[in-house]
Order: structure tokens, then sequence, then C-alpha cells
């Protein structure tokens, strides 16, 4: 998901495990996310979800703040877009792994929600999933 661009669903896009997991577990894992999310905007009534900028902003840092406790970050990989000439290096992939993405969903209630903001009405609600 990314700021302005509601009900858009990245499966294991940047920000995510992606290629530094097994990509079917990794799939999995974020198709279960996503039908938890639509089943919550369903029972709320919000047609549309996105995360705010300051959630997304938070999420980045904290993508980059466990990549700098490894090696990544030092190489000259196409994980930080070395191989786009003038492209900012930024290390895409999640280095948490997959077991730590689940973990807000898991502690109850809706926190695993913080961050996003749902839009209220009644139209039917549309998904794009990438």
């Amino acid at each position: 998901m990314t700021a302005g661009f509601p009900n858009l669903f990245i499966v294991t896009g940047p920000g995510s495990p992606s290629v530094l997991v097994n990509m079917v577990i990794g799939i999995e894992q974020h198709i279960d996310w996503i039908t938890d999310c639509m089943r919550h905007m369903r029972e709320a009534g919000a047609p549309t979800i996105e995360p705010t900028m300051e959630a997304e902003d938070k999420w980045v840092a904290h993508v980059n703040a466990e990549a700098d406790l490894t090696l990544f970050p030092q190489a000259n990989s196409w994980y930080l877009g070395a191989n786009v000439p003038g492209k900012a290096r930024v290390f895409m992939p999640y280095v948490g792994g997959i077991r730590t993405l689940p973990r807000p969903m898991r502690r109850g209630g809706r926190q695993w929600l913080r961050g996003l903001r749902a839009g209220v009405g009644r139209e039917r609600i549309k998904v794009i999933c990438l």
C-alpha cells in the first residue's frame, strides 16, 4: 500500500521481505493480510483504505534501520537501486523477515490498522492487487 492510492495492495512489493524469503510463503502472508484488511473494511463499512503519509514514512525508516544492521546497504546492488544511474540509494526489501510482519495482527483488536486511513460510505469495496 502507498499513500495517495486507496485500495492498492502491492503483494511482495517495496518494504516487504519479498526476495529475501520464500516467495510462496511471502505471498501467502500478504494475501492473508489483505484478506483480513478487506474483512475489516467490510465490517466497518469503509469502501477505501490507505496508509497515512506519516505511517508510510515511519515504515520506510524502520525498513532502512533494519537494513543498516546488515551489510546490504554497503553493497553496490540492485537491492539499493545501484543499477539505475542517478537513483537514490534506498534498500527496498524488509530484512526483518516474514515472521515479524504478522506480529501486529496477532496483538488482538485492530491495532494492526494503525496508520491506515479508512474511507466511510456505502460504496462497494474495489480493490487492486499488484
